[in-house]
């Protein structure tokens, strides 16, 4: 049987942002039906609301710039790396931009036991990626990816130098 060594356009994204969707909604389930009263916000709500709507707006921004003007999709069925551009400030700015928009949408249920749900959607990531995409970009790309990690983080963005 031949083995197929490509990568799935969507690798695990379906499955990362459903399951952080499910959790997000949870979250705010319980919020709503007033299970995590001891959580809520006092002094800082807008500041709450405020980092929300920055946060939705950054994650807006990465996955537009990822998939419509860099058009991951297509590199990905050329299998070319792309390091530059979006990618030069985090490796999987699609998955950021889902962290940053449930985050924001969090936010906006101001309450502090609800930001346990955005470190659970880093260590699931990081998980999923190692697991995953990672070793298939590994094995395509070897040292090139390896440089790559060392200069961009996996899903904190942030500018290095060149």
């Amino acid at each position: 049987m031949k083995e197929n060594n490509s990568l799935p356009i969507f690798g695990v994204g379906p499955i990362y942002v459903l399951s952080c969707l499910i959790l997000t909604i949870l979250g705010l389930v319980l919020n709503y039906k007033g299970y995590l009263e001891i959580g809520k916000v006092g002094q800082a709500k807008t500041l709450f609301v405020i980092m929300g709507f920055i946060l939705i707006i950054l994650g807006l921004y990465l996955w537009v710039k990822a998939v419509l003007i860099q058009k991951i999709n297509a590199r990905v069925k050329d299998e070319i790396l792309i390091t530059n551009g979006v990618y030069g400030i985090v490796r999987n700015p699609v998955y950021t931009a889902f962290i940053c928009i449930f985050t924001g949408i969090l936010l906006f249920a101001k309450n502090y036991l609800l930001l346990v749900l955005p470190i659970i959607f880093w260590i699931y990531l990081t998980i999923l990626m190692k697991k995953s995409e990672e070793k298939w970009l590994r094995a395509k790309f070897g040292k090139e990816y390896d440089l790559y990690c060392k200069r961009v983080n996996r899903v904190i963005p942030w500018f290095t130098k060149k």
